[in-house]
């Protein structure tokens, strides 16, 4: 969902990326970390669809108010396989009242023995999509 007036997106296009490639049917669902009124991290896996293999996961982190560092293990990602790891995650200075739309888009290799460290921001968060390269 976007909620926002779009003009803010307009000023920011390639973080509105992530919204156009997620889709909206899944085949598995898991809550990876969190605590109750603090923080949570879920991963999802596409269907198969016309539009995706099944194989493709993507990841929400949010926070509350307090910033957070979050160690995330990639262990739900299937074993043996590489992913393009597309993330979009609060950049260096974001903060839900000063600097909202503070982006730091990166992509990386990754596979399922991988750690990634995800910076959040003050009511901050980010996304992942995990596109798998070789079967």
């Amino acid at each position: 969902m976007a909620a926002d007036l779009p003009r803010n997106y307009e000023n920011n296009l390639p973080a509105f990326q992530f919204i156009k490639d997620v889709p909206t049917d899944w085949s598995h669902s898991k809550a990876l970390q969190g605590e109750v009124g603090e923080y949570i991290v879920m991963a999802r896996k596409a269907s198969k669809h016309k539009s995706y293999s099944g194989n493709d996961w993507f990841v929400g982190a949010i926070t509350n108010e307090e910033a957070r560092e979050i160690s995330l293990p990639l262990t739900f990602l299937e074993k043996g396989q590489q992913y393009e790891a597309q993330l979009y995650l609060d950049g260096k200075k974001a903060h839900w009242k000063t600097n909202p739309s503070a982006i730091n888009i990166e992509k990386k290799v990754v596979t399922s023995a991988d750690v990634l460290s995800l910076k959040l921001a003050p009511s901050g968060g980010g996304a992942i999509r995990f596109k798998l390269l070789s079967q």
